[in-house]
This record gives structure tokens, C-alpha cells and sequence, in this order.
């Protein structure tokens, strides 16, 4: 197998692709045979951005072959990753931060002593519209290239009306500017804004309020970071209500730091996920599979802080629908490529090749209430990874993100 760009890749027509000599294709179709439904010797169809058809390559339709033709030279396609949990806009960073916890300072004192979040919010509060993009940008640039075709976005480094509103408005820009879909999250629950410390209870009532009000329109889900460091369960009760009063979904920051019920709590209200979850208990894990409420991992956080990693051996057994993601993020997870998280969740989190690769697909778009993706059937949205490998399983035996060498967003091979 030769590395590299495929060969005749470049200038492909818009909506309509055959993939053919696929040495491995994954589905992720419960109709197939095996966890993530692989087929080999596969060719697949993308017609108007859609799946038409996939299967093996002698079974390939005739109607099908006066549609433009791309050989992958016997690589491995997969679905397009979906990152299911991302801060991914931001000002400046806190390399400063990262070199304080090497020393042997915690997240805990670096917040309390005005840094961690609150020194990215003042960086963002500072940055223009402009200037937010130019920085932002770059990053999801990354991970495109390295095979995310859908990722969740939060806001929460503003914690002000003016600030969130033009995250957001960054977010949904960018999303429109790259060919790749982001899911926004409304996040003014990520720690008590400066000017509110010591009025926290003034704070949720504003952020429940005006806040979420003016917000609302531009995003699909709200959040709250609900841990001991950040807000209480009675706190997200009340966010929550606001919340389904406007018709937007949840997701919690659960159970991070330490456990405080917010897990729980997600599942009683069926969130639609469970975010980060180190300090979870089996019953936790439970209920979320219960519920439906998806249980997102976040390992490279654990990595990042040289802490315990997320159980997803136990949240799998549990039966829970488990994803993992990158939290991009200028503090505790400065990591943009899927690719090492599906390493990471092999190594440190229990789980093996093909869960991995599940969960940062399948999983994904099922933590962000998205069925059309994440996997390759017909009529599904028509995002594809090459590998430049013959089977996913080099995804976590080599996890640097070197690997991907095509991406198909909507049918387009970039």
C-alpha cells in the first residue's frame, strides 16, 4: 500500500462518489454481522450527499458505475467521526496553567486563585469578533483533517449576555464556513461569572433568565458544568426547567470532580448525555443506560491531568450508549484529533477497537440526538474517512491522526 493522497482525488464533482476497493468498510449497521458491521472487499455509494448504497464490491450495481469512481487502494473507510463534547472557541490559552499542575498545583486552586476557566473568560471577553474566529478556526480546521465531519460546541467562556451571544454567533459562522456540521451548546453555567462570586443563586436565576433568553435562539442544547468546583444538582434542576420551557435539550457536565448525584440526575430527567462521569458509580452508569441518556467520555482530560481515566468498560457493561470525545479545550484537554482519543479510550478506559471506534461515531451522533450519521446505510448523511490502512484497528494502534488521508463530508471528497 502506498502513503499519501489517493490516486485522481483531486477535482471531484460535488454529491455523487463511489468509493471502491475498500479493504475494510465499518457501518456501524446493527443489520451486519458484529458490533460496528464491517464489510470487506466493500464499495460504497454516495449520491446527493446521502448513502445510496454500500456492500460488497461484487454486488456493486451497474446503475452505479457512470458515477464518478474513487479506488482507495485497499484501505479501511469509516464513518465520519462525531465529537460529541468540544469548548473548541476560545481566546488565548493557559500553557501557564499546564506547567502550574506539572508543579503539582490542582484544577481546584488554579480556579479558586482566579485562573482555569475564568482566565479564558477574560481572554474571550476581550476578543473581538474577528480575532475570536482567527483563533478559533485553526482548530477545527485540525479536525476536519483529521476525520471529524460533525462536533458539539460549547459557549461558557463569557458568562455575560454580550460575550455568550458572540460564541455562539462564532460557532454557527464557522459551522457555516467549513464543511463540517457543529452542534452549538449554550454553557453560561460553566463556573459563577466574576462579577457574580459569592451570588451564586443571583447567578443561576440570570443565567435561567435573561441570559438563556437572549440565547435560545441560536443553539440546540444547554449545559451545566454540575460538580462540586461549579453548580449543584438543585442548581441544574432549575436551569433544566428554563431550559425545556424553551424546547432545548440538556446535557451536564456530570460527576467530574467528584460525585454529587449529577449523573443521576441526568438520567432522571433524561439528558441527552452525561458528560465526563470519572467519579460515576455502577448505579450511576445504570441509570443512564436506563434512561437513554448517553454517556459521553472525555479521556483526554484524565490524560491531560494525569488523573484516573473515565471507566468505559464499566459504562458499556452497564448498557449505556457510550461516546467519547476530545473536549477541546484551552485547559485541560488541548486535543483536536479523534484519532487519539480512540486511542486513549483503548488504553486507559477499557475499551476495546471496535467499541472505540463506535463510540467516537455511532456513539457521537447518538449523544447529540443525531441519527442520520455515524454510520453507513442507506440514506444516511454521506461522511467517510479513508484510513491509510487496510482495518480500523491501526486507528488505535496508531493513534497520532496521521492516518486519515480522505474525508467525505456530504458526499464531497475534500
Amino acid at each position: 500500500m502506498v502513503d499519501g493522497a489517493i490516486p485522481g482525488s483531486d477535482d471531484r464533482p460535488t454529491g455523487s462518489l463511489v468509493l471502491t476497493n475498500i479493504a475494510q468498510l465499518v457501518t456501524n449497521d446493527a443489520e451486519r454481522r458484529g458490533l460496528i458491521g464491517s464489510i470487506d472487499d466493500a464499495s460504497v455509494v454516495v449520491v446527493d450527499g446521502v448513502i445510496a448504497w454500500c456492500g460488497p464490491s461484487a454486488d456493486l450495481p451497474a446503475d452505479f458505475e457512470a458515477v464518478d469512481t474513487v479506488d482507495v487502494d485497499g484501505r479501511c473507510v469509516v464513518p465520519g467521526f462525531v465529537d460529541a463534547h468540544t469548548h473548541a472557541v476560545f481566546a488565548g490559552d493557559r500553557v501557564a496553567e499546564f506547567h502550574q499542575r506539572l508543579g503539582g498545583a490542582t484544577y481546584e486552586e488554579i480556579l479558586a486563585g482566579g485562573g482555569g476557566i475564568y482566565s479564558t473568560v477574560e481572554a474571550t471577553r476581550a476578543a473581538p469578533f474577528v480575532e475570536l474566529i482567527a483563533e478559533s478556526l485553526p482548530r477545527f480546521q485540525r479536525m476536519v483533517s483529521a476525520g471529524t465531519t460533525t462536533a458539539e460546541v460549547k459557549t461558557g467562556y463569557g458568562l455575560d449576555i454580550a460575550t455568550e451571544f458572540e460564541m455562539a454567533s462564532v460557532i454557527n459562522a464557522i459551522g457555516m464556513s467549513l464543511p463540517m456540521d457543529l452542534v452549538s451548546t449554550f454553557l453560561g453555567a460553566h463556573v459563577v461569572a466574576p462579577e457574580f462570586r459569592g451570588r451564586k443563586d443571583d447567578y443561576v436565576e440570570f443565567v435561567s433568565g435573561d441570559m438563556l433568553d437572549a440565547l435560545a435562539p441560536l443553539v440546540s442544547f444547554v449545559d451545566v458544568f454540575c460538580d462540586e468546583v461549579a453548580f449543584s444538582v438543585d442548581d441544574a434542576r432549575t436551569i433544566a426547567l428554563a431550559a425545556g420551557q424553551t424546547g432545548l435539550g440538556m446535557r451536564l457536565h456530570a460527576d467530574q470532580t467528584s460525585r454529587i448525584g449529577a449523573a443521576a440526575f441526568a438520567a432522571e430527567i433524561g439528558a441527552a448525555s452525561a458528560d465526563h462521569l470519572d467519579f460515576a458509580t455502577g448505579d450511576d452508569l445504570e441509570a443512564l443506560g436506563h434512561s437513554g441518556t448517553s454517556a459521553v467520555l472525555l479521556p483526554g482530560v484524565s490524560y491531560s491531568m494525569k488523573l484516573p481515566p473515565p471507566d468505559g468498560r464499566r459504562a458499556w457493561d452497564a448498557g449505556a450508549n457510550v461516546a467519547i470525545a476530545t473536549d477541546c479545550n484551552p485547559g485541560t484537554a488541548y486535543v483536536e484529533t479523534m484519532p487519539f482519543m480512540i486511542g486513549l479510550a483503548v488504553m486507559s478506559s477499557g475499551l476495546n477497537a471496535d467499541e472505540a471506534l463506535w463510540a467516537a461515531t455511532r456513539g457521537g451522533a447518538l449523544a447529540l440526538e443525531l441519527e442520520d450519521r455515524g454510520l453507513v446505510v442507506p440514506g444516511a448523511i454521506g461522511d467517510l474517512v479513508v484510513i491509510n490502512a487496510p482495518t480500523h484497528e491501526h486507528i488505535a494502534y496508531r493513534p497520532d491522526g496521521d492516518l486519515v488521508v480522505a474525508v467525505v463530508k456530504n458526499g464531497t471528497l475534500l
